[in-house]
């Protein structure tokens, strides 16, 4: 994948919080922003022994997050979004400039 650094987590730690593995399930969550990179197009993954495809990896600013980016994180709004970002990474401020990596996924096979 050379258009992309290579990886800093495996693909199956992508989404493994609880709440998120099932909005996931749901359809509800179809977007997982990381530090690093966890998995390049094409890839697939499970989730509870469900199937799943990372359809694009992109770059974004934290201050270019969006309502809809938010929907899409499994979320009711940025605020909330935002709110546990921060819970979960005590300590870090929400620097607009600071980068993080987008992929996006959907379910697939006979059950998506």
């Amino acid at each position: 994948m050379s258009d992309y650094p290579e990886k800093t987590c495996a693909i199956e730690n992508l989404v493994t919080h609880k709440r998120f593995t099932r909005a996931a399930l749901t359809g509800d969550k179809t977007q997982q922003r990381r530090d690093g990179v966890y998995g390049y197009p094409g890839e697939t993954f499970q989730i509870d022994g469900h199937d799943f495809l990372l359809t694009t990896l992109e770059r974004q600013k934290l201050g270019d997050i969006t309502e809809d980016d938010a929907r899409r994180e499994g979320f009711d709004d940025l605020a909330a979004y935002k709110d546990l970002i921060l819970r979960m990474h005590r300590g870090m401020a929400w620097d607009g400039e600071a980068l993080v990596w987008v992929h996006s996924f959907e379910r697939v096979g006979a059950d998506a």
